[in-house]
């Protein structure tokens, strides 16, 4: 590798243990909306879904135009299908409280 490249590993979940993945070598100075255009994942083909993701660094929000370091994880966020709040009142209505099984006597 010469000093002037960095490796990026690109991730995007498009359902639940479904994981698509591109590992890239780009010039230092890249950002992230470059590394978008040279990771060839099909999400990144369909301007109309790519806009209604966001992009973090290592779990952290970022803009497009951050700067990648070497060995970065740029990941590709979907929108929420349903609100976390809400899900957990529906999982609620549908199981019940679950109660702590009581310790045994001796």
């Amino acid at each position: 590798m010469a000093p002037a490249d960095i490796d990026v590993e690109v991730v995007y979940a498009a359902a639940p243990h479904h994981l698509e993945q591109a590992r890239l070598r780009l010039p230092l100075g890249s950002t992230a909306a470059d590394a978008l255009r040279a990771c060839g994942l099909p999400v990144t083909r369909d301007s109309a879904v790519l806009d209604q993701l966001s992009l973090g660094l290592w779990g952290r929000r970022c803009p497009p135009d951050a700067v990648l370091r070497d060995r970065d994880r740029l990941e590709l966020y979907r929108p929420l299908v349903v609100d976390p709040k809400e899900a957990r009142r529906l999982r609620y209505r549908k199981d019940g409280v679950r109660r702590r099984p009581s310790p045994s006597r001796r």
